[in-house]
């Protein structure tokens, strides 16, 4: 007899993702598909839970994966669904992490100059926070997960040229929107 397992690994005959190769794409997807999670949950140890729960589901999930070519889609559509999940579950808090507040301003940098880049990028967030969620999740796919038009397309179910027309539209509203609030 043998011994229960605590987490038995799926059965796949159709997939050819062997752990090997999925080792592989974690740790070529894994910095891109963070970004993505901590841009829309602020909260470093947050996102890493969330990351792996996306890299759980989608190894559990491989075998329904039928091009492999279409992976990076795929893991990002998972990772939206973990997100909005979990946005479900806590309703919307966010929680700007400082270390991670330090680490993107630059280290030569001056009190007052670093005051007013974390001024400039929590009034960016809040901004973005009114968008609809659609613009939202757009924006993220496109500069936290850094994915092409194309595969925003396909993980939104919308045609490449809304995406870039949306995409536009919503930068340049933010655009404006940051121009017109008031300074101080």
């Amino acid at each position: 007899m043998t011994p229960p397992r605590l987490f038995s690994s799926p059965t796949r005959p159709d997939s050819t993702l062997s752990i090997d190769s999925f080792s592989e794409k974690y740790r070529q997807f894994f910095p891109r598909v963070f970004a993505y999670v901590y841009g829309r949950i602020r909260n470093v140890h947050v996102a890493e839970d969330l990351v792996a729960d996306v890299f759980e589901r989608a190894y559990m999930k491989a075998g329904s994966l039928r091009n492999d070519e279409a992976f990076s889609t795929w893991l990002f559509t998972i990772a939206r669904n973990v997100i909005i999940s979990h946005g479900r579950k806590h309703h919307r808090e966010t929680i700007v992490d400082p270390d991670v507040m330090k680490a993107i301003a630059p280290s030569s940098a001056s009190v007052e100059s670093e005051i007013l880049l974390r001024e400039e990028l929590n009034a960016v967030a809040d901004l973005l926070r009114e968008f609809p969620q659609r613009e939202q999740d757009i924006l993220a796919l496109k500069f936290d997960a850094e994915l092409s038009n194309a595969q925003i397309a396909q993980i939104m179910d919308l045609s490449e040229a809304n995406i870039r027309v949306i995409l536009f539209r919503t930068l340049r509203k933010l655009r404006q929107l940051m121009l017109a609030r008031p300074k101080g």
